[in-house]
């Protein structure tokens, strides 16, 4: 056992705790005002001395509840590409989380090719590009402040004649208070859907287990932008967060996917909603 729930079971060892300081640890630990209110309910309406053990038995069964079962994994068309647009705010690890998940669908044999549409931050380019030639992963970019819809029509082109499985798009960081950014992202929508109406298939967003409550303004913005299908959960490591997740898909039922545990392309998994729950959580 790792992380908040195990800090949760030293803090409250003792029957005597206050449930104004659970309340708040919970809220602490990014499980929401409303999840912590909730658990907080159940565990007085037991009526008995409860120990740190009680307190996180209830909250992961609440967890449990919430949090959807394995969802099915993002397999490829057989006639097309499968469009995976990534998106989130500067900082949250977009660009390695584009090309880890690359790395993780070539693993399992699939053919990828990454479009590098963050065509403001040329550093975000050359990131994409070393990454895709450590990966053997074709990249697809074009000149410097170029407008990036150029680049998702050029990728899907490129993905087509390769007949790849997946076009992964990496796209600018942007803060979700900007209005012209988000209506940029729009626009990049808009594009992708040009080449195949259904397209993008999936919109990404990652984002930083660490930053807690203002990661759910972030999905809240993003999602009004563009539907959001699922999160890429980042710095799960060592952090004893990644709980602000659980709030996301409570108020949004937008579900985890990816997570990412460390610097290396290894270090990034599918989400397992037990292992969680379980284990990181």
């Amino acid at each position: 056992m790792a992380g908040f729930f195990k800090s949760l079971i030293a803090k409250f060892s003792k029957p005597d705790f206050d449930w104004d300081e659970l309340e708040a640890a919970l809220i602490g630990g990014d499980l929401g005002p409303k999840l912590a209110m909730q658990i907080v309910d159940e565990l007085r309406d037991q009526g008995r001395k409860l120990n740190g053990q009680d307190i996180v038995q209830v909250a992961r069964d609440h967890v449990r509840k919430i949090i959807p079962p394995s969802l099915p994994p993002l397999l490829p068309f057989n006639d097309r590409p499968k469009v995976l647009l990534i998106v989130g705010v500067n900082g949250t690890g977009k660009t390695t989380s584009t090309a880890k998940l690359a790395s993780l669908l070539t693993s399992k044999g699939k053919k990828v090719v990454l479009a590098a549409a963050d065509t403001f931050r040329a550093a975000a380019v050359e990131q994409l590009e070393v990454w895709g030639q450590r990966l053997g992963i074709p990249v697809v970019k074009g000149a410097p402040n170029c407008d990036p819809s150029g680049v998702c029509f050029d990728g899907y082109e490129r993905a087509v004649k390769e007949k790849a499985d997946y076009l992964i798009v990496d796209t600018a960081g942007r803060l979700h208070t900007k209005h012209n950014l988000m209506e940029e992202l729009k626009k990049l929508h808009r594009i992708l859907g040009k080449k195949d109406p259904t397209s993008p298939h999936e919109v990404l967003l990652v984002v930083d287990a660490t930053t807690g409550s203002n990661a759910l303004m972030q999905a809240k913005e993003f999602h009004k932008a563009i539907p959001l299908t699922g999160l890429i959960v980042t710095k799960l490591d060592g952090s004893g967060k990644g709980g602000i997740l659980v709030p996301i898909y409570q108020e949004m039922k937008v579900p985890a996917r990816f997570i990412g545990l460390g610097e290396r392309a290894e270090d990034f998994q599918a989400f397992d909603p037990k292992q969680f729950v379980e284990e990181l959580l």
